[in-house]
């Protein structure tokens, strides 16, 4: 699950030093992100993938944004209320597509 650095910046100085300080630590997270969307086939929104892992939102948001790039996730077309009342995007783990296509 490698993602490119770059990717993780606006380009500005602040911006590009906190994506090489995350850089290490972010390929857990989205092992953390992708494992828990697995385990859970009917989707998560961020917000309850954030609740299971009991980590906060700024640090596992980003990591649905680079599954998302990374083919590993996908937007279910589902939403579920959050506890502002926002609607969230369900998200669910591709893989789990692929496996069911071939039952």
């Amino acid at each position: 699950m490698t993602y490119p650095t770059e990717d993780n910046h606006r380009g500005v100085e602040t911006s590009r030093e906190a994506a090489e300080m995350i850089g290490p630590l972010s390929s857990r997270l989205r092992a953390v992100v992708h494992g828990i969307l697995y385990r859970h086939p009917m989707g998560l929104t961020v917000e309850e993938v954030c609740k299971i892992a009991d980590m906060p939102r700024y640090s596992l948001q980003p990591r649905h944004t680079e599954l998302l790039k990374l083919g590993m996730i996908r937007d279910t077309g589902e939403r579920r209320h959050n506890e502002s009342g926002a609607r969230a995007i369900v998200w669910r783990a591709t893989v789990l597509d692929r496996m069911e296509g071939e039952v």
